[in-house]
């Protein structure tokens, strides 16, 4: 996988959590409890896709940009995207994305609880 820095670089946001799903082989990260991104592995444990949330019009802008990001993988098709972790999506896209996943989970939650998870640590 290209993006070696993506598991760090996550970790360093407020509130984020990660776990394995060992049913799906997923690596999950979540804020508040609910999943922003994930690295879906193989049955060796390579990285096969990331997976993360994106408004629909942004995910569809994506797709058109790059052939290395397709619809969510086992995920709803119009809010989720995938990318080929060996693909060519440059790193600061790929951390405006992740970032975009992150803003919009947080955003779904009331302002009490994002000043909770924000305040965590």
């Amino acid at each position: 996988m290209r993006y070696e820095w993506m598991d760090e670089y996550l970790l360093a946001k407020k509130g984020v959590t990660k776990d394995l799903q060992a049913d799906w082989n997923w690596i999950r990260y979540h804020v508040g409890g609910k999943m922003f991104a994930a690295l879906c592995l193989d049955d060796t444990g390579k990285a096969v896709y990331i997976t993360l949330k994106l408004e629909p019009l942004e995910g569809e802008f994506w797709r058109r940009q790059y052939a290395d990001v397709i619809p969510g993988y086992y995920m709803n098709k119009l809010h989720w995207n995938s990318i080929k972790p060996d693909g060519a999506v440059p790193d600061d896209i790929l951390r405006n994305m992740l970032d975009q996943s992150y803003a919009l989970v947080l955003a779904g939650f009331s302002r009490k609880r994002q000043k909770e998870i924000l305040e965590l640590e």
